[in-house]
């Protein structure tokens, strides 16, 4: 059975402060309508942060369990970015590395429950539910679907990749709605037709997923 290791984790954290640097300016630009404008360089020094704090642990990080890595990103992500996107970000990846706590080596399916208890973190403290115009629109069926997938004994990369087109269609189905949670909400019948920042944040994460796994969990 395949299985994720904490090179595979750390990988996906590099790829996402990377993808997130790269994206700053239009997560910038996004966020500016609907928002305070400062989404991107939020992400972007809060991931950065990430990597900083595990550089200097990085003597260490082969010893360390899968769970502690992912709380380390979450507790430097509350730390660190601005706004609602670090608590809810930081919630997410404490959540999920509860769920990995004491755990060197992970398979798919043990991924996608943390990677679901994650989004149920969100969930709760955002108090967010799909189609309200948030980053749970990406996230939610990313999982489901992925969880779908391996559930059928799917090949992991397949599963994935079905799970990116899900979270891509759920990132775009938030421009068509009216946002109910967050700055975005005051603005009621003006925040349609924007895409949501946080949505589009969460993709370019998933996105990130995928480049760390699938070529070396499916090797």
């Amino acid at each position: 059975m395949n299985q994720i290791t904490s090179n595979n984790l750390l990988r996906f954290l590099e790829r996402a402060a990377a993808r997130i640097a790269e994206q700053r300016e239009e997560l910038i630009l996004l966020d500016s309508p609907i928002g305070d404008a400062d989404h991107g360089a939020n992400l972007d020094r809060g991931f950065s942060a990430v990597l900083a704090k595990l550089l200097a642990a990085q003597d260490q990080l082969p010893e360390q369990d899968l769970g502690t890595l992912l709380k380390t990103a979450g507790t430097t992500l509350v730390s660190t970015v601005g706004g609602s996107s670090g608590p809810l970000y930081g919630t997410f990846f404490i959540r999920a590395g509860n769920v990995l706590a004491g755990k060197m080596v992970a398979s798919p399916s043990e991924l996608a429950q943390a990677l679901a208890a994650g989004v149920e973190g969100i969930m709760a403290r955002g108090r967010a539910m799909p189609g309200e115009k948030t980053m749970i629109d990406t996230l939610a069926p990313f999982v489901a679907i992925l969880q779908a997938g391996l559930s059928e004994d799917m090949a992991f990369s397949l599963a994935l990749g079905r799970a990116i087109i899900a979270a891509e269609q759920g990132m775009r189905s938030t421009i068509p709605m009216q946002a109910t949670k967050g700055r975005a909400s005051y603005l009621g019948e003006r925040s349609i037709g924007h895409q949501d920042p946080g949505a589009t944040s969460s993709y370019y994460l998933v996105l990130a997923l995928q480049e760390a796994l699938v070529e070396r969990v499916e090797a």
